[in-house]
């Protein structure tokens, strides 16, 4: 398992910060040389690059340490590998990639920590040590046992002569047997949560996101295109300012973060839709209405999953993929059709008559899947003998996830905090 954090330096004396620009530049023209070389053969391999340019950087920049031509051919290959696949999909404009934001990486013989909050660095003008400032995330790595990789990259920051270091953190991670599983069923505007025996609908409110920065977008493009040009610098820059990324992103990974600490306390898999790679491409295929394209390509179904992945990871719990074929529309408990209403997210079954939420249909049919253990798409109990009101998915009983509202879910880290909050203020009603 590995983590990058990323920390600054103190402003450098001009001196020695002019030696990063001239190690920045020299570095620069070898991973520029060497991406050329690599789209024009057709190298994705490192090994294969380092063995044809590794004479040739030596001879070009002797005053550099030889393990800079190593870095430099692990970077450019890693950018060819990515411009060669994008290549063959058709997706590329250019001819050959272009080298624009640089960070130069390095290995165990060209940086070393001196201890927590100091490191030093291997260049053209001898070893040079570096102050970092540590913070927060930076302390929380360091204090439960994670341990610095051997490589990092360091970046320069021209405005207030700072340099920006990444470094890498490695956790050995054992995934433990589950004793259960907690079922996500991932939508445009929630995430719902099957925990012991409770729907959890967490309201992520991502369709008014995206909307919200759609028609932004759409005023800014209307404002600058006919001035400056689609491609314009000033469009890029006030995009960039609007943090529709960043804002994404946050609900992705606390989202994650309170479903996996559940499922981690209580020693639980997950278990989640298997989506396919571009799950986006298949919604929309019948979809004619640009505004509903753009809504669900926006929403990431797969980028919440794989946070979830990730933050499962971390935490040694197991992840499971089963087909998630008819677990809306197939009751759990007698394993008929489930009739919904025009645009309406509550059904009724067939032959049971009973109640349904359809995010509470799926998360229940994720589990019983799960609980085979077969991947079968056909709706089972597993076993379980769950007819009759007074027992969880009674035949009588209407079926309803417990509402956790955006903003009482974004504040805290925990779902304990969360529901008593969120009891709270219902009493305060």
């Amino acid at each position: 398992m590995a983590r990058t954090v990323v920390v600054e330096t103190p402003p450098l004396p001009r001196k020695f910060f002019r030696v990063f620009v001239e190690l920045e530049g020299m570095y620069r023209n070898m991973v520029e040389q060497l991406v050329l070389h690599a789209v024009r053969e057709g190298i994705a391999s490192f090994t294969r690059l380092k063995a044809l340019k590794y004479r040739e950087l030596r001879n070009l920049y002797p005053q550099l340490p030889s393990h800079y031509a190593y870095t430099a051919c692990q970077d450019a290959s890693t950018r060819a590998k990515s411009f060669l696949k994008l290549r063959k999909k058709g997706l590329v404009e250019r001819e050959y990639p272009e080298v624009n934001s640089v960070s130069i990486w390095l290995d165990d013989h060209l940086w070393k920590a001196n201890d927590l909050t100091s490191i030093k660095v291997a260049t053209h003008k001898g070893w040079i040590p570096l102050e970092v400032i540590p913070h927060k995330q930076y302390w929380k790595y360091v204090n439960k046992s994670w341990k610095l990789a051997s490589e990092a990259r360091i970046k320069l920051d021209r405005k207030s002569r700072k340099l920006l270091v990444y470094l890498t953190f490695v956790k050995e991670v054992e995934e433990h047997r589950p004793r259960g599983f907690v079922s996500v069923d991932v939508n445009e505007n929630n995430v719902t949560a099957l925990i012991d025996g409770t729907a959890y609908l967490f309201e992520t409110d991502m369709k008014d996101i995206i909307l919200g920065y759609y028609y932004r977008r759409k005023r800014v493009q209307e404002k600058y295109d006919k001035v400056h040009g689609i491609k314009s610098r000033v469009k890029r820059k006030i995009f960039r300012k609007l943090r529709e990324r960043e804002k994404k992103q946050d609900t992705r990974w606390k989202i994650a973060n309170i479903v996996v600490r559940e499922a981690s306390k209580r020693g639980y898999a997950i278990v989640m839709e298997k989506l396919g790679r571009r799950p986006g491409e298949k919604m929309v295929f019948r979809i004619r209405d640009s505004q509903l394209r753009h809504r669900i390509f926006q929403a990431a179904f797969r980028g919440m999953q794989e946070a979830i992945e990730e933050k499962a990871r971390e935490y040694g719990v197991s992840v499971v993929y089963v087909n998630p074929r008819n677990t809306s529309r197939l009751c759990p408990i007698h394993g008929s059709k489930i009739v919904y209403g025009n645009e309406s997210r509550i059904g009724k079954c067939e032959r049971g008559g009973e109640m349904w939420h359809r995010d509470v249909v799926a998360v229940w049919n994720l589990l019983l899947i799960a609980l085979r253990g077969d991947g079968s798409i056909a709706p089972s109990l597993a076993g379980l003998f769950v007819d009759g009101s007074p027992v969880p998915l009674g035949s009588t009983a209407a079926h309803d996830p417990t509402r956790v509202p955006r903003a009482l879910w974004a504040r805290r880290k925990s779902l304990d905090e969360t529901m008593n909050s969120y009891k709270m203020i219902r009493m305060n009603i």
